[in-house]
């Protein structure tokens, strides 16, 4: 085979993994199987797409963005997938030996699904970093190149290494930023009345016209949403039910209660315990310098990035961003020309 036609195979190897992908990114998090339905379908309409409509980028194009049946406008984000996929696996392919190429196939693909996942959601599904992880270890021992050493136990001990390595690092920032910013306490411009409803297995705080989901407070079980009153009374709200004062209830006997706030104190996170599983992934393909490497190039983009959606007026001061997209992004730069930039800023 010649090398344009590799090139050429490889790129409509991208297309097709990048359609994959698009349904990955659009089922998993929906709880949708993989399977179940097998064909791909209209988002909008339900309606099955014959194969002539599921070509990647073409049949996009050739519908000219619209699906055939409903009319209804398909994401631009599908084409943009499959390119961004086929565009990766060339570069993959030109960077990197043939079988080491393949193995960080695996990775760009676990990064693009994660990325647009994240950018949805602000979820990283444990099938992906779990699962990425579990691949990057198995391909770590099958893939000589992948990891420094030449046997595979010398292979295997890296992977675990890194995999352990990113893991623990992103996880003491995760812990250090709840003890520096774990609670944000937010003054209301006056005393305003507020009411418990929903259900017991999802309760809400009601302020007049606006909600709060309880459930989606708690990042952990230590965390505890506090209501503070103008009288001094306050309420204190977990995972388990509401406390005022020394009385304590579940929220099946919580719905309907009433109070009058004057503060809130609410829990947050540094960020999402699903960037650091991602860290798994990443350490297992990449090694500590490369698990290490992506942290802190992801923290840079992440924190120029932020700046500018807040200078864009895209972003509140106290908005979350999801950081797996730039954690991805870090990982890419680490394969480009990772061991370059720390030879020239720390070995000169």
């Amino acid at each position: 085979m010649s090398a344009w036609a590799a090139y050429a195979a490889v790129a409509v190897a991208g297309l097709v993994c990048g359609s994959f992908l698009n349904a990955v990114i659009h089922r998993l998090p929906r709880g949708i199987g993989l399977g179940h339905p097998r064909r791909s379908f209209c988002p909008h309409c339900g309606r099955s797409l014959p194969w002539s409509e599921n070509m990647p980028v073409f049949s996009w194009l050739l519908l000219r963005g619209r699906c055939a049946g409903c009319g209804a406008g398909i994401s631009a984000r599908y084409p943009l997938v499959e390119l961004l996929t086929a565009v990766l696996f060339v570069w993959l392919w030109w960077m990197f030996p043939p079988w080491v190429a393949a193995a960080y196939m695996v990775l760009a693909a676990l990064l693009v699904a994660g990325t647009f996942i994240d950018l949805e959601h602000m979820i990283l599904p444990d099938s992906l970093t779990l699962g990425g992880a579990v691949a990057g270890v198995v391909l770590s021992v099958l893939v000589e190149g992948l990891q420094p050493g030449t046997t595979w136990e010398e292979r295997l001990r890296s992977s675990l290494f890194g995999a352990g390595a990113g893991f623990a690092v992103l996880f003491a920032v995760v812990e250090l930023g709840k003890l520096a910013f774990g609670r944000k306490r937010i003054e209301l411009d006056a005393a305003e009345e507020f009411t418990v409803t929903g259900t017991a297995d999802e309760p809400c705080l009601e302020f007049g016209d606006e909600k709060i989901a309880l459930v989606e407070m708690f990042y952990r079980p230590t965390d505890v949403l506090e209501v503070h009153g103008a009288d001094g009374e306050s309420w204190r709200f977990t995972m388990d039910g509401m406390r005022r004062g020394d009385q304590r209830t579940d929220y099946a006997a919580a719905i309907g209660s009433r109070g009058v706030a004057r503060a809130l104190v609410i829990p947050r996170e540094a960020m999402g315990f699903g960037d650091v599983k991602f860290m798994l992934t990443l350490g297992a393909f990449l090694g500590w310098p490369g698990a290490l490497f992506s942290i802190a190039a992801g923290s840079i983009i992440g924190a120029v990035a932020g700046v500018a959606m807040l200078l864009a007026g895209k972003l509140e001061s106290a908005g979350r961003i999801p950081f797996g997209p730039y954690l991805a992004a870090g990982a890419l730069l680490w394969l480009a020309a990772g061991t370059a930039v720390v030879r020239m800023l720390f070995l000169r």
